[in-house]
């Protein structure tokens, strides 16, 4: 039997160099590859995070402010949030409670974007959170005004319009997360709901 021509003709080198690129690229040895590599840049993004905090900016949609003008931004410092509910709407419980998760769950997208670290701190501190309410708008456009004066994050609720309150009627302020002190210096004189 005479031998292959495709395999004489080939030198022996080349077809070791064939062999060996062939065999790194099974899929036994892919697969781990790409979920390690994953992984460790999983790692390295979170430690990114950690280590400097995401680029602050102004949004305009919720009017979050930079925290690094907050008076006393040290890490063992109690933060909380108020969630401000304007009474004149008559809103029932319901829609208090939707309107406050709305508040809520806003300001801490909106804090994704632009401060990581704030958003982590709060966390760390078990995300305190207390609802207190204003009389009307007015009020709450000067408490808007104050925290933002001082630098704390706010974001406002404005209704859709599906259910009790008319379309864009803004229904709850969020104020904080900020240092306890600091955020009750605005919100502390207005009664618990």
């Amino acid at each position: 039997m005479w031998p292959s021509s495709r395999n004489s003709s080939q030198p022996q080198a080349m077809r070791q160099e064939k062999k060996s690129i062939s065999g790194s690229f099974r899929a036994e040895n892919l697969i781990p590859g790409v979920v390690i590599g994953f992984i460790i840049g999983m790692i390295l993004d979170l430690s990114q995070q950690v280590k400097s905090p995401v680029k602050r900016s102004r949004l305009l949609s919720s009017k979050v402010q930079k925290q690094s003008s907050v008076p006393g931004n040290g890490k063992d410092q109690e933060l909380k949030m108020v969630l401000v509910v304007r009474q004149d709407l008559k809103m029932r419980t319901g829609k208090i409670a939707s309107q406050c998760a709305h508040a809520a769950t806003g300001m801490y997208a909106e804090l994704m974007q632009s401060d990581r670290y704030l958003l982590r701190r709060w966390e760390e501190n078990g995300q305190p959170k207390i609802v207190v309410t204003c009389k009307n708008q007015q009020e709450m456009n000067k408490i808007t005004e104050a925290a933002e004066s001082v630098g704390l994050p706010t974001f406002v609720v404005a209704d859709a319009g599906r259910t009790e309150v008319a379309a864009g009627s803004r229904t709850v302020l969020a104020v904080g997360p900020g240092p306890k002190d600091l955020v009750d210096s605005i919100t502390g004189r207005l009664a618990l709901l």
